[in-house]
């Protein structure tokens, strides 16, 4: 199946509430409609992930955050740094827009946000039209898959689409930093 079927079988699970497998700058990851309840809540219960912790969004462009994220509350320096790393592996927990669901803020008042620079997760956000959940594939305390063979075959079964391909080589997953103050979260 060449990768533009790929793609819009993924678009189209995603449209449909469905959970969709890809690579990421580092690891394996899962994504779904944040907006969705039901494909957040399994996501979850996939992950075996407590839903009080949180989720990561992922977007091709700073724009799909807009909305979701509250930049009027960040400094004009910190929003600028914010800003300045993207497009790439930088993770960033910033204050998080009225609109975004506790299911993905979790007891949060903040939420994480990457604009990414592989292009298969950036394909995916352009093509769904927006920012999407970005979390690793694999059930909470197992080791995240670098490749798709190192998954979870329980996990994988359970996705509605996979985008086959590559990590982007990072050694590890993205480093989260807070945006107000610049504070590593993790490494």
């Amino acid at each position: 199946m060449n990768d533009r079927v790929q793609l819009q079988r993924a678009t189209d699970a995603l449209r449909r509430g469905g959970i969709v497998a890809c690579p990421t700058e580092a690891v394996w990851g899962l994504g779904c409609d944040p907006f969705n309840e039901v494909a957040v809540l399994r996501l979850l219960a996939l992950k075996q992930r407590a839903v009080g912790k949180g989720l990561i969004l992922v977007a091709a462009e700073a724009a799909q955050l807009d909305g979701l994220v509250d930049w009027q509350a960040l400094p004009g320096a910190r929003r600028d740094a914010v800003l300045a790393s993207w497009p790439g592996p930088h993770t960033w927990v910033v204050p998080a827009a009225r609109r975004v669901p506790r299911w993905i803020t979790g007891d949060h008042d903040s939420v994480a946000v990457r604009v990414s620079a592989h292009p298969q997760v950036a394909a995916l956000c352009r093509a769904f039209g927006g920012a999407l959940v970005s979390t690793s594939a694999n059930p909470g305390g197992a080791p995240a898959p670098r490749t798709r063979a190192e998954g979870d075959p329980t996990l994988f079964a359970a996705v509605d689409a996979v985008l086959d391909g590559d990590t982007g080589g990072l050694d590890r997953p993205t480093p989260i930093r807070d945006a107000c103050s610049g504070t590593g979260l993790r490494d």
